[in-house]
């Protein structure tokens, strides 16, 4: 890249104050030869402010008008397409940033919507039959409740089979009482000793999802 001179430019504007030589311009501003020298070569963003507001009052000017002045044109337009390329970028990264929570949330629907389906298709027979067996149940109050249980039992058992869902123990068995797995409805008991399931719980592999509610068991 060729250096830019803007001697001539100084040398106008020195004439114009009448301060005839860069020597002279030193002493008046109290700015170095080597500084005077940058502004000559076109390196005006590498100087200091307090340097440039020197120079500026000396030859009558202000620090904007002595900016545009000493900037090379090229920097300029290098600094602007550089601005222009960051804006683009900001830009395409929002444009890819709305697509991926587009997508994210399209992919959530679709979870959403398959779990539903599945869930759906294993309450299938409930779905379909329950309703006709609680309207018989209302019509006749002596119909075996025995009757309904499997109604609601097995698509239960499905749900929890495939979820991976286990019950800690079924209702009115009788267990050793482990206090991480079961919760006392009433009355005490040491770990070990034999309690009464009331309240079936769940676990989910490793993971405890409810403790099972228990009853001690007294001895008569």
């Amino acid at each position: 890249m060729p250096q830019t001179d803007f001697t001539e430019k100084l040398q106008d504007l020195m004439q114009r104050v009448g301060i005839s030589s860069f020597k002279a311009l030193s002493h008046a501003t109290g700015v170095s030869a080597h500084q005077i020298l940058q502004l000559r070569r076109g390196k005006l963003e590498q100087m200091r402010v307090d340097v440039l507001l020197k120079l500026s009052s000396v030859l009558q000017l202000s620090l904007s008008e002595l900016v545009a002045t000493f900037s090379r044109v090229d920097a300029i337009e290098e600094k602007a397409a550089t601005t222009q390329e960051l804006l683009q970028e900001i830009a395409d990264l929002k444009i890819e940033y709305q697509r991926s929570q587009l997508q994210q949330e399209q992919q959530r629907e679709l979870l959403l919507q398959e779990f539903q389906q599945s869930s759906l298709q294993i309450l299938e027979s409930l779905l379909l039959q329950w309703p006709t067996a609680a309207y018989k149940a209302q019509e006749n109050p002596q119909l075996a409740a025995i009757k309904i249980v499997p109604l609601v039992q097995k698509p239960l058992e499905r749900i929890l089979q495939t979820w991976g869902v286990e019950a800690i123990a079924p209702v009115g068995a009788e267990v050793p009482y482990n206090p991480q797995l079961h919760q006392l409805l009433e009355g005490t008991a040491q770990p070990g000793e034999i309690v009464k399931v009331r309240y079936t719980g769940y676990l989910q592999g490793d993971k405890l999802l409810y403790r099972a509610k228990v009853s001690p068991v007294r001895e008569f």
